[in-house]
């Protein structure tokens, strides 16, 4: 697993490395693109949203977002990467803090109505993942969204089909969504998966009223 000084180095390649996978259709990256038009296109239906992203790398979506005046807040751990994304948005608020740990401070009280994450998750393990979604669902509003992007499976044949066709390369060490399980946790949640490529998928969840 990358720590921040790991992903601090990988990070002003990071946007060539995902294009070279995705234009070749291979995993990890295959369908990249789709997922952050994808959900671009889901948060786009509300106008004026403020909008926290997980993991938001070098900002590849939230840069879009930003331009088309969206409130973003954002967190990673990466300080490379925070400064690549400053760049781009620079009344962006951005902090460094591992997601590992829930969300900083500097976060509480606020009310989001859309929490995305892209490719960010994938680094916990699945009871973690359903720790933090269950924090993150304290932050929407109430007619929020979170909206979770990455590699990611439908049901666990389909993860290990995927895990045959590229072992020579397969990352054992990340943990991949596996929708049908996770499902499960969150009974009383409108939650749904969109497949959108051999190896992701875009997951949304909702409170219910």
């Amino acid at each position: 697993m990358l720590d921040d000084k790991g992903f601090d180095l990988w990070a002003d390649g990071y946007d060539k490395s995902v294009q070279l996978s995705e234009e070749d259709n291979e995993y990890p990256f295959a369908g990249y693109k789709d997922v952050l038009g994808t959900i671009y296109n889901i948060v786009h239906r509300k106008e004026k949203a403020k909008i926290l992203d997980i993991g938001f790398g070098t900002g590849v979506l939230t840069k879009k977002l930003y331009d088309d005046g969206y409130e973003i807040y954002g967190i990673d751990f990466s300080q490379r990467m925070i400064a690549i994304a400053k760049e781009k948005m620079p009344l962006a608020k951005l902090f460094q803090y591992d997601f590992f740990k829930g969300l900083p401070k500097e976060l509480e009280n606020i009310q989001f109505d859309y929490i995305i994450s892209t490719y960010a998750m994938h680094h916990l393990e699945d009871e973690d993942k359903i720790k933090l979604i269950n924090k993150l669902e304290e932050y929407i509003s109430r007619d929020g969204r979170i909206i979770i992007g990455d590699v990611a499976f439908q049901t666990r044949e389909l993860l290990e089909q995927c895990k045959a066709k590229y072992e020579n390369y397969w990352d054992d060490e990340e943990i991949y969504f596996v929708f049908n399980e996770l499902k499960e946790f969150f009974p009383k949640e409108d939650i749904s998966f969109t497949t959108i490529s051999h190896c992701a998928g875009i997951i949304q969840l909702r409170k219910l009223s």
